[in-house]
């Protein structure tokens, strides 16, 4: 399991309403700026989750930012709807399509997916399974 994921952002304010908008489909909440000692950036995590954390953030060594080849995230979601919901919300905010939301029973019987690419060509999962349904109901609500 991971604490936090930061993504490194070029276009800080691009990329902070590009994710403000997405996540939040997944009922992610932003995060008081004041909660990371790091460069500039927004924080998102589950409301009454303490972690994970999800960063976009200018790099810490100042260098620019840049995807990474066979690097991707994965946003778990409560309903097959919720995959949906993110992946057009994300499409409709500049990213690019990299699979359509559907089952992928070659993950898992109830693998249910959806791909894309951030305006900065990072590669996102969002995916409902069973199993992360059940663990996400059981946990805190702010």
């Amino acid at each position: 399991m991971f604490s936090h994921i930061q993504l490194g952002a070029r276009d800080l304010p691009r990329m902070i309403a590009f994710y403000e908008a997405v996540l939040a489909e997944l009922g992610l909440v932003r995060m008081p700026d004041e909660a990371d000692s790091g460069p500039p950036g927004a924080g998102w995590r589950m409301p009454g989750w303490e972690w994970p954390h999800f960063f976009v953030q200018e790099p810490f060594n100042g260098l620019p930012a840049t995807w990474g080849n066979g690097v991707q995230v994965s946003f778990a979601a409560l309903s097959q709807g919720a995959v949906k919901a993110a992946w057009h919300r994300a499409l409709a905010l500049g990213a690019g399509d990299e699979g359509a939301p559907g089952l992928r029973p070659h993950y898992g019987a109830d693998y249910y997916g959806a791909y894309c690419r951030d305006p900065e060509g990072n590669k996102l999962c969002f995916v409902h399974t069973a199993e992360l349904e059940v663990m996400l109901a059981r946990q805190p609500r702010g």
